[in-house]
Parts: structure tokens; sequence; C-alpha cells
């Protein structure tokens, strides 16, 4: 496969210039202004609130956050229990995020108009590591295939929404088994079923062989009883037969459905460097070949979509020895990508050019300074 296949969308929404957070987490009220910056560095203690911008940048991508916590839990304690995350785009584009008073559903709006937050993910492509993330290849299998799943949504917004369809009617099926249903009821959600694996399993293979064109440092692949249907057969053929094998499996076991497919495939990453999978590597060697995935990852969305997506990385030099440090810091300076790091140590950051530097102090963001460092 050569780039010239990736399909190109037409452009949408950049970088960051400005962003604000009011009564979200322990901020009160803070604001960021980027002028321009590529890097914005985001240092202080524990709890002082680095990662609270962080998660508020990532609710600007339509999604729950890289905390992944109830809504209600990000208006401040001892706040009236709304909160807001406003951020202006290098395009002069408004977004914003918020929750109302006595409400528990978070809403948006683009330039002032109220909008679903599924199109969110069509202006700001965001992805995001945590320390969570650091051990995703030696976690359970629902993480990782959820940390992937996220990806591909990335590079294609509608996959998320597939995936909670096939949910929904995973759990409808499971009713209609235990209630005794009529087989023409279950053939018609299993038809449904089958037709929305094949849509995912046909995205996630998808994505693997396209991130793989850019990830010099290792390979993504997708394994799964409805994947490899689909690798080996016509789209058609492989959606007849899970259906079959829908069909042939619609016993319970201690009144739960146990069937295969796309919700029970896996991921894996193979270090080329190292010649070894990357479950069984180093700590560090994880971290850094996660870290190279999310690279490539920006460097694929620039050339799908023509502008730069965002990477929060949360804690972003954990793990990783000196050597390996000054690569993330160059690496992530070349990249096609506004990157949003936290740490503890500023002066760990201080080589990074192109940024802004700014400390967090109990819920409060003070002292941004921009880097005199102008080249890599």
């Amino acid at each position: 496969m050569d780039a010239g296949s990736i399909p190109t969308l037409a452009s949408t929404l950049k970088m960051i210039n400005q962003i604000t957070l009011t009564n979200f987490r322990n901020h009160a009220c803070s604001r960021i202004k980027i002028d321009g910056a590529k890097n914005i560095i985001i240092t202080g203690l524990n709890g002082a609130g680095k990662t609270a911008v962080l998660e508020a940048v990532s609710l600007l991508g339509g999604e729950k956050g890289l905390r992944g916590a109830e809504i209600t839990a990000l208006a401040r304690f001892n706040g009236d229990g709304t909160f807001s995350v406003f951020a202006t785009t290098d395009d002069e584009t408004d977004i914003s995020v918020f929750l109302n008073q006595d409400e528990t559903n978070r809403h948006a709006k683009i330039d002032n108009e109220n909008t679903p937050l599924s199109e969110l993910a069509k202006k700001l492509r965001i992805v995001w590591l945590t320390p969570k993330e650091d051990r995703i290849f030696v976690e359970s299998t629902a993480d990782r295939r959820a940390f992937f799943d996220r990806l591909a949504a990335s590079f294609e917004p509608s996959h998320m929404g597939r995936i909670a369809r096939l949910n929904k009617l995973l759990s409808e099926r499971g009713g209609a088994i235990k209630n005794g249903a009529n087989n023409t009821w279950i053939d018609a959600i299993d038809k449904q079923i089958a037709s929305t694996s094949i849509s995912i399993a046909e995205m996630r293979i998808r994505y693997a062989s396209e991130i793989n064109y850019f990830f010099e440092t290792g390979a993504v692949s997708v394994m799964g009883m409805v994947e490899k249907l689909v690798l080996e057969n016509s789209a058609t053929f492989a959606e007849n037969k899970y259906f079959e094998y829908l069909q042939n499996n619609r016993e319970l076991t201690g009144d739960k459905m146990i069937i295969d497919g796309v919700h029970k495939s896996d991921f894996g990453v193979f270090n080329k460097k190292l010649g070894l999978p990357a479950q069984i590597t180093s700590t560090g060697q994880q971290k850094s070949i996660l870290i190279d995935l999310i690279l490539a990852h920006a460097k694929l969305i620039h050339l799908k979509t023509g502008n730069e997506p965002l990477i929060l990385l949360d804690e972003a030099a954990a793990h990783l020895d000196d050597n390996a440090r000054k690569k993330l810091f160059s690496d992530l300076n070349a990249s096609n990508a506004q990157v949003w790091a936290t740490g503890l140590d500023a002066n760990i950051f201080r080589e990074i050019p192109n940024a802004i530097f700014v400390t967090c102090v109990d819920g409060t963001v003070s002292n941004i300074v921009k880097s005199e460092i102008q080249d890599a």
C-alpha cells in the first residue's frame, strides 16, 4: 500500500489557540493562551490540576474524556454543579462543552450553535496516552480493544457509533433468548449483529493496514473470529457465515450468552527493532513503542484530513531514560500534531522547541512562558 491509497477528507480544524476551563475539576477559572505554540507543556505538583487540563481538552473531541469519569464528577467540588470548557482554534472557530445545573448530560456548541457531541469528533481529532495506557500491552483484552478502537474512531468517527450499536444489539439478543423469543425475532437481531460486526471488523483491519504504513518501529495486528472471516472472504460471504454461527449458538450458560465476535477480538503490536511482541519487552520499551504508534497515528490523521490532530500525553516522560526522552522530544516536535504534555519537573522538558510552559498550582494556571528554542 502506498500513501496515495489513503483517502483525504476536506479540511476541518487545526490547533487550539486558547482554552478556558470554568468550574472544571479543581479549576475555578483557568485560561491558557497558546500564542501559536506547537507544544504545550504543563507542569506542577501532584493534584495541582495538570491532568485536568488534558481532560478538558479531551472532552472537545466529543468523548467522555481521557479518564472516562462520570460527567457530573467533572464539575468543581463545592461549585454550583456546572462546568464549561471553551476553546478557540487557529481558524477562529469556537468549540465548547458544558454541563448545565441540575443536569447529568453534557452539551456542545460550535460557533455558539448547539451541536451533537458526535459532530465534535469531525472537527478535532484527539488521541491521548495516560499512565493507564502505559501498560496497555499487558492489561486486559477489553482495555486494549477499547484503546485501539478509539484510535480507529479518530481515523473514522462513525466507528464508535457502530460499536455502541453492537453492544445494544447484543444486549437485546441476550434478553430475547432469555425470555424465549421466537426464532424469527432473534433472526432479525442476528442479521443486524452480523452486518454491524462486519463493518467493525473491516474498519479495524483497514486502520491496522494504514497505520502500519507510518509505524516504522512496529506493526499492529488485529485478531478475532470475524476479522479472520473478513480477511479470507468477501464481506457478503463473511456476513452470511457469521449470521449462521449466531443462529447455531443461541444457548445460555448460567443466564449468560456465550458467543464469539468482534466484542472478543484483540490487538497486538510487534516491536520490529527488537524482534519481539511488545508485551514481553520492558516497561520503558513498551512506552517508547506506544509513543511511536501515536506519532504514526498523527501522521495518518494529518494525511487523511490535511490537519494536525491533538496528542495528549499525561506524564509524558515517565519510564523513559535520558536517550528515550531526547528522542521523544525530537519526534514530538517533528510530528504533524499539536502536543499537550504534563510532568512534574519542568526542567526535563526545557529542550523542547516551539513550546509554551504552563505551571499549575492548586487549580490555577500561572507562569505561562514561551520557549526560547524555536527549531529542533
